[in-house]
C-alpha cells in the first residue's frame, strides 16, 4: 500500500526574521562607517575631492541595481542572491584592508560594495514581506527601520573608534557579514508563491509606470539626496578646518547627529496627517537653517556652533526621507508602487553619489570653502522649501500604503 504525503508549507518566526534584521544594517554602512576617517582619507591622498567619492560610490551603484535587484532575485532565488552577495559584500568590503594605497583601486572596491547593498538591502526587504503578513509584517519593517537607525549611530561610533588607528582598520567590520551570513544557510528558506501571488507579479510586470504623478517628486528627490548627503560627507571636512582632525572624537559627533535623523524618521508615521505640503517645507527649511548656521560658525572659527548647525540640519533629513518617499509613492497605484519605488530609489541614491562632486564644483568655481559651499546649498534648500510650500497640494500622506518603501528607504 502506499502512503501519499504532502509536505506543509514552511512558515516563518524570529529565527528567519533575526538575520535578515541583521543584514539590512549592512545597507547603511557605506554612508556612515568611514564618516569619521574623512579628514585621515583627505591627507592620505593629498587632499583629493575624489576622496568623497570612497563614501558616496556605492550609492551609484544602489542607484543604478536596485531597480534590477527584485527582478534578479525573482530569477535566481531570494536565498541565493542574498547569500552569494553576502559572502562577495565581505571580500569586496574590506579589500582597502591589503589593497594598495591607491585611490582607483579602493573606488572600485566601493562601487562593487554598492551592487552587493543594492542585492541585500532588496532581498531582506522582500524576504520579510514575503514571510509575513498583517499585523506581524508591519512589526518586522518596523523592526528594521529601528535596527537599521541604531546601527547608523554604532557603526559611526566604531569608525570613530578603529579610526583611531588608522584609516584602513574601519574597512574591518565590513566583515561582519561573515557572521551574519552562517545562520542564514539553515534558517532562511526560499518562499514558495501561492498562485494569486504569481498573478499579482504579472500584473506588476505588465502595470505601467505612472511617470505624470512621479516626475515632479523624482526631481526634488534627485536634490533631497544631495542635499541629504552633504551633512554626511562635508562636515568632517569643516571640522578639520576648525582643528578637530581625530577619528575618535568626530565618530561621537557625527553618532548624534545620526541620533537625530533617526528620532525624526521614526516619528514620521505620526506626522503624516500634516501632509507633503507642511512636511516637506519644514524638512527642508531645517536643512537650511542648519547649513547656513554650519556656514556663520565655521567663518567664525566656533567648532561647538558648526555642531550645532549639523544637528539641526540632521532633524530635517530624518523628517526629509520618509517624507520624499511617501509623498513620490504613496498615491501611485499598488501593480505599479514597486517598480515605482525602485525607480525612486535609484533618483535619491543618485543624488547622493553626485554630492562631493557638486560641492567640489562650487568651492573650485567660486573658489569659496567647503563651509561656504554648505550655506548656499542651505539657501537652495531655503528656496525649495518656498516652492514646494506654494506648488504641493494640501492633503495627508497615506502612511498605511507604504511600510514596506519606507522601512526599505530608512536602510539609506
Amino acid at each position: 500500500m502506499t502512503t501519499a504525503t504532502s509536505t506543509a508549507p514552511r512558515t516563518a518566526g524570529t529565527a528567519q526574521a533575526l538575520p535578515l534584521l541583521f543584514a539590512s544594517c549592512l545597507a547603511v554602512l557605506g554612508a556612515v562607517l568611514l564618516t569619521p576617517v574623512i579628514p585621515q582619507l583627505l591627507d592620505q591622498f593629498g587632499g583629493s575631492p575624489l576622496v568623497l567619492l570612497i563614501i558616496s560610490a556605492p550609492a551609484l551603484m544602489i542607484a543604478i541595481f536596485a531597480p534590477f535587484a527584485g527582478q534578479i532575485a525573482d530569477r535566481v532565488g531570494r536565498k541565493k542572491l542574498l547569500i552569494i552577495t553576502m559572502f562577495v559584500y565581505a571580500f569586496v568590503g574590506t579589500a582597502p584592508l591589503w589593497l594598495p594605497a591607491d585611490l582607483g583601486l579602493i573606488l572600485i572596491s566601493r562601487l562593487l560594495v554598492g551592487v552587493c547593498e543594492a542585492a541585500i538591502m532588496t532581498c531582506c526587504t522582500t524576504l520579510l514581506g514575503d514571510y509575513f503578513s498583517g499585523a506581524r509584517r508591519n512589526k518586522y519593517f518596523g523592526l528594521q527601520a529601528v535596527f537599521t537607525s541604531i546601527s547608523a549611530t554604532i557603526f559611526l561610533l566604531v569608525g570613530g573608534i578603529l579610526g583611531g588607528t588608522g584609516w584602513r582598520t574601519p574597512f574591518l567590520v565590513y566583515a561582519i557579514s561573515l557572521l551574519i551570513v552562517i545562520p542564514m544557510f539553515f534558517v532562511i528558506f526560499e518562499p514558495q508563491k501561492t498562485a494569486e501571488q504569481r498573478a499579482f507579479d504579472a500584473s506588476q510586470a505588465r502595470a505601467r509606470v505612472p511617470w505624470a504623478m512621479l516626475r515632479l517628486p523624482l526631481i526634488v528627490t534627485l536634490f533631497g539626496g544631495f542635499a541629504f548627503f552633504v551633512v554626511l560627507a562635508e562636515p568632517p571636512v569643516i571640522y578639520t578646518t576648525l582643528g578637530l582632525e581625530d577619528a575618535r572624537a568626530i565618530g561621537p559627533i557625527s553618532a548624534a547627529a545620526s541620533v537625530a535623523t533617526a528620532i525624526l524618521a521614526l516619528v514620521f508615521a505620526r506626522l503624516t496627517k500634516l501632509g507633503a505640503k507642511v512636511l516637506l517645507p519644514i524638512a527642508f527649511g531645517a536643512m537650511a537653517v542648519g547649513y547656513v548656521i554650519v556656514w556663520v560658525a565655521a567663518a567664525a572659527g566656533t567648532l561647538p556652533g558648526v555642531i550645532g548647525g549639523v544637528l539641526v540640519a540632521s532633524a530635517g533629513t530624518g523628517l526629509l526621507l520618509p517624507t520624499l518617499l511617501a509623498w513620490a509613492v504613496g498615491r501611485i497605484p499598488f501593480e505599479s508602487r514597486g517598480r515605482s519605488t525602485g525607480i525612486w530609489t535609484a533618483s535619491f541614491f543618485l543624488g547622493q553619489f553626485v554630492t562631493p562632486i557638486v560641492i567640489g564644483a562650487i568651492q573650485e568655481g567660486a573658489g569659496i570653502p567647503v563651509a561656504m559651499a554648505v550655506g548656499i546649498v542651505g539657501i537652495v534648500c531655503a528656496v525649495v522649501a518656498v516652492v514646494l510650500a506654494v506648488t504641493v497640494k494640501a492633503g495627508p500622506i497615506h502612511g498605511d500604503s507604504i511600510e514596506q518603501p519606507v522601512a526599505a528607504a530608512v536602510q539609506v
